[in-house]
Parts: C-alpha cells; sequence; structure tokens
C-alpha cells in the first residue's frame, strides 16, 4: 500500500499508477500469450471483413484478462481503495467477465461471433443499471447533465422512493435510463472500435489519461488512479498490440474498458462531456448504426464498410496509417472535451 506513503503527493500517486499497471502488463502478457498459443486460443476472423485481416485468424485473443488483472494489482498496489473505487472496479471487472464469456463462446465454436446481441445487451444494461441505483443512493451522485456553457439538465423530476428500514431507495428514472444509455453505449462504441492493430488500446489509453486528470481535479483520488491504471494497462498492451499484433484484448478488454470509460464519466459528472472526449468511439459506433439503416432502406452502403475504421481501409490507407490518424483525432477530441470541463468549472458555468 503505497498511499500511506506517498499522502502529501497525490498527484504522484496517480502517475504511479500509470507507470505500475505498465510494468504489471509488460510482465504477465508474454506468459498469458504463450499460454494462449499452446492452447490453440485464438481469434475467429469475420468472413466478411476485410481480406488483408484473414492473417490475423488465430492470433491469441482474450488479452484484456490481464489488462483487468493489471488493473486490480495496481489499485491495491497505489492505496487503501474506497467505495467508489471497489464500485468502479467491480462494474469493470463484471462487464470483463461478460466479453470473457463471450470471448470463450467465439472460440469454442470456432466462430467470430459469441452471444446473442440481445444476451450481451442485457448483460451490459443489468450493470449499468446496478451501479447507476449505487452511485446515486451511496455516492450522492446528482440526476443531473450538465451541457457545459448552456444549461444543467435536470434528470431527477420523475423518481420513486422505496423505503428500505431506516433508508430508502431513490431510483430516478429518467437518470438511470439516460445513464443506462451512456454505459452500454460506451460499452459497444469502444468494442466495435477494437477492430485493428493497436486501435482501441492507444485511443483508451488517451482517453483514459484524461478522464484521470478530470477526476483528480474533481477531488476524487481513487477513481483518478483507476483511469490512471486503465491508461497504463492499455499502454502495456500496446508493446504487444501494435501491428502486427501478438495479442488481441477480446471483447474482454475492448467492453470492460467502454464501461470504465462511462462510469468514470458518472462520478466525475462528465456526462455530457465524454461523448466528446470519446468523440471517435461515437463516431465509430454512429458509422454502423447509419450503414445497418440506410441499407436497410435503401439497400446502398454509405460507408464502403463498417465501423469507420474499416471503411478508410476499403480506400486504400494501410493499417497503421488509419491507426495513427486515429490516435490523432482522438487526442483532439479528448483535448476539446478536457478543455470544455475546465473552462465551464473556471468560470463557473454549467
Amino acid at each position: 500500500m503505497l498511499s500511506p506513503l506517498f499522502a502529501q503527493y497525490p498527484t504522484f500517486l496517480v502517475f504511479l499508477a500509470v507507470f505500475v499497471s505498465i510494468v504489471l502488463t509488460m510482465i504477465f502478457m508474454p506468459g498469458w500469450i504463450r499460454f494462449l498459443r499452446s492452447s490453440h486460443i485464438g481469434q475467429q476472423v469475420r468472413d466478411d471483413g476485410p481480406e488483408t485481416h484473414l492473417v490475423k485468424q488465430g492470433t491469441p485473443t482474450m488479452g484484456g484478462v490481464i489488462m483487468l488483472i493489471a488493473l486490480v494489482v495496481s489499485v491495491l498496489i497505489m492505496g487503501l481503495p474506497t467505495l467508489e473505487s471497489y464500485v468502479l472496479i467491480g462494474a469493470i471487472l463484471l462487464t470483463g467477465a461478460l466479453g470473457l464469456y463471450d470471448d470463450a463462446s467465439k472460440v469454442i465454436h470456432e466462430r467470430s461471433l459469441g452471444l446473442t446481441p440481445r444476451a450481451k445487451l442485457i448483460g451490459q444494461f443489468i450493470i449499468a443499471t446496478v451501479f447507476t441505483v449505487v452511485a446515486v443512493n451511496c455516492f450522492y451522485i446528482q440526476p443531473t447533465v450538465i451541457i457545459p456553457f448552456i444549461a444543467t439538465i435536470d434528470l431527477g423530476i420523475l423518481y420513486t422512493v422505496i423505503p428500505l428500514g431506516e433508508g430508502a431507495l431513490y431510483l430516478p428514472w429518467l437518470y438511470i435510463v439516460f445513464v443506462d444509455i451512456l454505459l452500454v453505449g460506451m460499452c459497444n462504441a469502444v468494442n466495435l472500435t477494437d477492430g485493428l492493430d493497436g486501435l482501441a488500446a492507444g485511443t483508451v489509453m488517451v482517453v483514459m489519461l484524461v478522464m484521470a486528470a478530470i477526476a483528480f481535479r474533481s477531488n476524487l483520488l481513487e477513481p483518478a488512479i483507476v483511469a490512471a491504471a486503465l491508461a497504463g494497462t492499455c499502454i502495456g498492451f500496446l508493446w504487444f498490440n501494435s501491428y502486427p499484433a501478438d495479442i488481441f484484448m477480446g471483447d474482454t478488454g475492448s467492453l470492460a474498458l467502454g464501461m470504465g470509460l462511462g462510469c468514470l464519466a458518472v462520478l466525475t459528472k462528465t456526462e455530457f462531456i465524454v461523448i466528446i472526449i470519446g468523440g471517435l468511439f461515437v463516431a465509430e459506433a454512429l458509422s454502423v448504426m447509419i450503414q445497418v439503416f440506410h441499407f436497410k432502406r435503401t439497400g446502398k452502403r454509405v460507408f464502403l464498410m463498417a465501423p469507420l475504421h474499416h471503411h478508410f481501409e476499403k480506400k486504400g490507407w494501410s493499417e497503421t496509417k488509419v491507426v495513427i490518424r486515429f490516435w490523432i483525432i482522438s487526442g483532439v477530441c479528448a483535448a476539446i472535451g478536457f478543455s470544455l470541463y475546465f473552462a465551464g468549472g473556471f468560470f463557473g458555468v454549467g
């Protein structure tokens, strides 16, 4: 436990969380890759995907397992976790477990599709709902959505109070629905982004560093440490996931990272700003929605292929060019979102 030793240096603790999770990921990942290879546990590539991706068939997957282990160990090493960080990590791990089951189903049945979309969505909505109810009742998160410089929208106008012994359970329905959509949306948006070597890990790393800064400025040290540890494990994972990838994170990692991003937004009251910070993930998800909707109506495609990163591959961009340019776009989105958060707080508007 390093928190008592460096209690006077909270900034150092956040940066140290990045370093520790990088080291842990890089130590444990090689052995995990060897185990997966010897067990013939590999990625099943989409039949309708880019032809250049066929060489990825059989590449070890479920790297997210080590990422989540590194996250938990890092947070335990860094300090004395609060109830907030326990609940945050719990939501991340439960979503990762859902992804792990999905990844295992793909490997066992040797196909690119695991759980049915309905089953995954139900699991994600349950996790998101429980987290939101706990956040509102235990951490006193206000059921509002802050749009910097414009308005603060109250979503607590429709609620139910259920007596529980000496206390009560407060259920602001509109806010619960909004956060459910946000968290499940982020889960699947990051999952859709995880289609090229290094793409999801690199973009999530950038976003998590910004979320760590926001949490730290909001005096939420433990959530800041969690965000920093997530960024660090993404950096460590990139060593093995950069093109050509030695391992993929799988749904185990991508779903968990998306849930972590959404939950951090709730704890830091950046539910609207996170849509800007994670703008690249939003664009990836929207590209799929637009493609499906337009194709069903007209029989024609808007993009050469969805998600968006495959569209640019089809246009002739190399995989590494797409990844690096998407990293840059993610950085720009994160910078804009952080600037709005900082400016809104500085001027006291929202």
